[in-house]
C-alpha cells in the first residue's frame, strides 16, 4: 500500500487555501489591472453582455463596432469559464485550473521521462493519468515541480495555455513512441491514433499567437532532428504536426479567418518597431535570460538560476575532467540550457532590423507578428532544470555505494534539503509582489486595511468595475445599450464592462482606418503631447482620450493625483461624427463649453471610490 503523497498533500492544501481565501475577500480582491482587469477581463464581460459567444458575423461593443471575431475564440477552456460563471468567479476559477492543469500535465510528463527506461516502474495505464510508481519522494519531486510551475504568476488570461505547456510535450512523446513501435506510415498512423486525437484537441486549453505557433515550429525542428539521430522518419510526429495544425485552425478559426480571409488593414501594419544596435541586441539576450520579462516574470533569477548556475559548472566540468564529451552534447540539463538560451537569442533578434527585413521580405503574413514570443517558453524550461536537479541529487544519494558512507541523519537531512529547495522555490513565487501577483496583493492590503486600518488608494476588482454606481449612471440615462460613450481619466473597459458600447478601447488588432479616424478626436492632445503622439502613432493599441498636459490621466487609484490639468482637449465634432452620445469622465472638465460639450449629471455611490461626470453634446 502506498504512503500518502506529501506533494499531492500540499497541492490539495493550497488550492484549499485559494479558494476559501477568494470566497472570503470575494470582489474586494485586488486583482492585476495591467494587461487584465483593463484589457480581457472587459472582453468576456462584453462577450456575456451581449451573449454573443456563438455570434457569427456580428459587432462587439467597442471601438466603434469591430468585429466579433477579434475577441477570444468560444472554443476555449478558459472562455468557457465565463459562459457560466460570473466574471470574478470565471477569473478565479480559471486560477486554480492554472494550477490543477500545471501540477498534472507537469508530473505526467516528468514521470513518463525519468521511467521510460525504468524496469522498476510499473506499467501505466492508457493514457498515464493514474500510474503507479515505485518511489513516492520521485512522485513529490514531481508533483511540487508542477505546483511551482501553477503558482509562477504569467500573463493572467493565458494561465490555462502556459500551464499546458507540459502536456502537449507528453502528448508529443507518447505518439512519438506509439509509432517507433509500428512498420510503415499506415500501422504508425494506427498505433498513434489515441494521442493525435488528444493532440488534435490540445489547443482547447492552449493560445495559436502566444504559444501554439511556436509549438509548431518546435515540432517541425524535432521532426528532423530525430530523423537524422534515429535514422528514420517519424511519421507518427508528421501526423501529430497536421493534427496540431487542424486543431489550432478548428478552435481559433475565428483568428485564422481574420488572419487568411480578411484583407482590411490593421494597426500591426503601422506599428513601430524598436531596432538595437548589435551591442544592445546581445545586451537585450542578456538581460531577458536573467530577468524575462513582464508578462512572464517568473522570478527565476533569485534562487532557480544561481542553483542551475553552479549544477551547470559541475555537470560539465565533470564531463570534461572523465573525458565524456559526448556527454555534454547529449545531456538533458544541457539540451533545457540550450534551449533557454536559443529563445532569448531569439528574443534579441526580434529588435535586429536586418532580420526584420529578411521576414518581411520571405514571409509577408508574419509582417509585425512578435516573434520573440519564445521567451513565453522559459518559465517552463528553469522549473524542469530545478527538478533534473533535485531528482539527480536524490538518485545519488539512493544509490547504495553513497550511501554506504553516509550516516542515516546525514542521508535524511540531504533528502529533507531536496523537498525544500523546491518549497522554497514555491515561496519566493508566492511571497514576491510582481505585477501579476494576485494572492499576495490581495493579502497584504486587505490586512493593511482590515488589521491596521490604513485606507488603500490601490482599487480592488470592486471598486475597480464599480457595477453599482454604472447601474445608476444607466437608468438615470436611460441607456438603452446601444448609444455610444468614450471614457476620460479612466480606462474603457470600465464601461465595457458596464454594458455601454464604447467608442474607445484597448486592443492590438483593429483596422486601421479606424485607428485614423479616432486620431482626429484627439488630434488637440496629441499636437501637444509628444509622447503621446509618438504612442498612439507608433502603436495605438490603447485607442483612448488622452491629456493634453499629463502623459497619463488613466488612474488606477482612488485619488487623482496625477491630474494637473482639467481641460480636455479634443475635437468634439469629430467625436459626434463618429456617433458619441456621452462621455463619462473621472474628472470635472473645466473648459467643457468652450469644447462644445455639458454636463449632464454627476454620479456618486457608497459603494464606489468613483465620482463619474457624464457630459454630452448641446443640442443645435
Amino acid at each position: 500500500m502506498r504512503r500518502l503523497s506529501i506533494g499531492k498533500c500540499i497541492v490539495f492544501l493550497f488550492l484549499l487555501f485559494v479558494v476559501i481565501f477568494y470566497s472570503a475577500i470575494g470582489e474586494n480582491s485586488y486583482i492585476a489591472i495591467q494587461d487584465n482587469l483593463d484589457l480581457f477581463q472587459a472582453q468576456f464581460a462584453m462577450l456575456q453582455n451581449t451573449g454573443s459567444f456563438f455570434a457569427q458575423y456580428v459587432h462587439a461593443p467597442f471601438l466603434g463596432g469591430v468585429s466579433r471575431d477579434v475577441l477570444p475564440s468560444e472554443l476555449s477552456l478558459y472562455t468557457v469559464l465565463f459562459m457560466f460563471l460570473p466574471p470574478f468567479a470565471a477569473y478565479v476559477t480559471g486560477y486554480v485550473l492554472k494550477v490543477i492543469i500545471a501540477v498534472f500535465s507537469m508530473r505526467i510528463l516528468l514521470l513518463e521521462v525519468i521511467y521510460e527506461k525504468t524496469e522498476a516502474g510499473k506499467k501505466y495505464g492508457n493514457f498515464s493519468i493514474n500510474p503507479v510508481f515505485y518511489d513516492d519522494h520521485v512522485d513529490n519531486f514531481a508533483t511540487l515541480t508542477g505546483l511551482l510551475y501553477g503558482v509562477l504568476n504569467l500573463f493572467p488570461a493565458f494561465g490555462i495555455p502556459f500551464a499546458s505547456i507540459p502536456l502537449i510535450i507528453f502528448l508529443l512523446i507518447k505518439a512519438y513512441r506509439a509509432g517507433t513501435e509500428a512498420k510503415g506510415p499506415g500501422a504508425s498512423f494506427k498505433k498513434s491514433f489515441k494521442w493525435l486525437f488528444l493532440i488534435f484537441l490540445f489547443p482547447f486549453v492552449s493560445y495559436f499567437s502566444y504559444l501554439g505557433f511556436f509549438i509548431l515550429g518546435y515540432l517541425f525542428i524535432a521532426i528532423i532532428w530525430l530523423w537524422i539521430k534515429d535514422k528514420k522518419f517519424s511519421f507518427s510526429l508528421l501526423y501529430a504536426l497536421i493534427f496540431l495544425t487542424i486543431g489550432n485552425v478548428v478552435f481559433e478559426y475565428r483568428l485564422f479567418y481574420l488572419m487568411l480571409f480578411t484583407d482590411t488593414p490593421t494597426i500591426r501594419e503601422t506599428m513601430v518597431q524598436t531596432y538595437l544596435s548589435a551591442p544592445d541586441i546581445l545586451g537585450e539576450m542578456g538581460n531577458i535570460f536573467v530577468n524575462g520579462m513582464m508578462h512572464v516574470d517568473d522570478l527565476h533569477k533569485f534562487f532557480i538560476m544561481p542553483i542551475c548556475a553552479v549544477y551547470f559548472i559541475y555537470l560539465n566540468a565533470k564531463y570534461i575532467i572523465d573525458r565524456d564529451f559526448e556527454g555534454i552534447f547529449t545531456d538533458y540539463f544541457n539540451l533545457g540550457v540550450l534551449i533557454l538560451v536559443f529563445n532569448c537569442v531569439v528574443y534579441g533578434l526580434y529588435y535586429s532590423e536586418p532580420v526584420e527585413f529578411v521576414i518581411e521580405t520571405l514571409l509577408p503574413p508574419l509582417t509585425g507578428f512578435q516573434y520573440n514570443r519564445t521567451i513565453f517558453f522559459n518559465p517552463f524550461i528553469w522549473c524542469v532544470l530545478l527538478f533534473i536537479i533535485v531528482y539527480r541529487c536524490y538518485k545519488k544519494n539512493s544509490d547504495n555505494k553513497f550511501r554506504r558512507h553516509k550516516s542515516k541523519g546525514a542521508l535524511n537531512f540531504m533528502l529533507f534539503m531536496q523537498y525544500v529547495v523546491i518549497i522554497v522555490a514555491i515561496g519566493i513565487v508566492l511571497l514576491t509582489p510582481t505585477r501579476y501577483n494576485d494572492l499576495y496583493r490581495t493579502a497584504l492590503l486587505t490586512a493593511r486595511q482590515e488589521l491596521f486600518h490604513h485606507e488603500n488608494d490601490d482599487l480592488n476588482y470592486r471598486e475597480f468595475y464599480s457595477t453599482e454606481l454604472f447601474d445608476k449612471i444607466k437608468e438615470d440615462l436611460d441607456y438603452n445599450g446601444e448609444d455610444y460613450c468614450v471614457a476620460y481619466g479612466m480606462h474603457p473597459a470600465i464601461l465595457e464592462y458596464n454594458g455601454f458600447y464604447t467608442l474607445d478601447g484597448y486592443l492590438g488588432f483593429y483596422p486601421q482606418s479606424y485607428k485614423e479616424r479616432f486620431r482626429e478626436v484627439i488630434a488637440p492632445a496629441l499636437e501637444r503631447m509628444e509622447p503621446t503622439r509618438l504612442y498612439y502613432d507608433d502603436w495605438g493599441a490603447r485607442c483612448y482620450l488622452y491629456s493634453g498636459s499629463d502623459l497619463s490621466i488613466v488612474m488606477a487609484t482612488k485619488s487623482m493625483t496625477g491630474v494637473t490639468d482639467t481641460d480636455i482637449y479634443i475635437n468634439a465634432q469629430s467625436l459626434k461624427d463618429l456617433h458619441c452620445k456621452y462621455i463619462l469622465s473621472r474628472i470635472e472638465i473645466s473648459n467643457a463649453e468652450e469644447t462644445g460639450i455639458e454636463l449632464i449629471g454627476t454620479y456618486e455611490d457608497k459603494s464606489s471610490p468613483y465620482t463619474i461626470y457624464v457630459y454630452g453634446f448641446p443640442e443645435t
